[in-house]
């Protein structure tokens, strides 16, 4: 994974890192505590806990990504289907990787509308000539664009399997920033 800092991610990182060396500093200075390094510890691995959900936080405002002109195409010869679009970096940093992320799900069957958890589950003598129920739902990431400059846009293709006994899909799509 490609992650990519800014100055705020830098900025964060600096602020809690002198916090943190305020807390050692005041522990330490302790004539009377007994459990100073202990103490200090906890603050490190507080420290360390508070950086990472941190970054997380400002990777959430600072990258930022749309998806545009997302079409599907399905091939019946090779049982697959494409999708195509465009991904654009909106926000004013660069984008270390955009993942998309593709949910087939299967909406129903031949007799109609087929709600989750009645599809037939073979037992006994037919359970010996099948091999049970087959998924109904498909989800796979890919990753569409890598350093991603701001304001910049990328085209993407990609290509998924598609299994030939689903019918009425829903297709549901997801980016992430990373």
């Amino acid at each position: 994974m490609i992650t990519l800092f800014n100055y705020w991610h830098y900025l964060v990182l600096s602020v809690l890192l002198l916090i943190f060396i305020g807390f050692a500093v005041l522990v330490v200075k302790q004539e009377d505590s007994k459990q100073k390094y202990q103490i200090v510890l906890l603050f490190f691995v507080l420290y360390i806990i508070i950086a990472g959900i941190s970054m997380v936080v400002v990777d959430k405002y600072t990258k930022t990504a749309k998806l545009y002109r997302l079409e599907n195409k399905r091939n019946l010869s090779t049982e697959k289907i494409m999708y195509s679009g465009v991904v654009r970096n909106e926000g004013d940093y660069e984008i270390g990787e955009v993942v998309l992320e593709i949910k087939l799900v299967n909406g129903g069957s031949d007799t109609g509308s087929v709600k989750s958890g009645m599809f037939f589950k073979p037992s006994g003598f037919t359970g010996l000539f099948s091999s049970g129920v087959k998924p109904q739902q498909i989800t796979e990431e890919f990753v569409v664009a890598k350093n991603l400059k701001p304001k910049q846009s990328q085209d993407f293709i990609v290509y998924l399997d598609y299994p030939p006994y689903f019918r009425s899909v829903s297709h549901f799509s997801k980016l992430y920033v990373h």
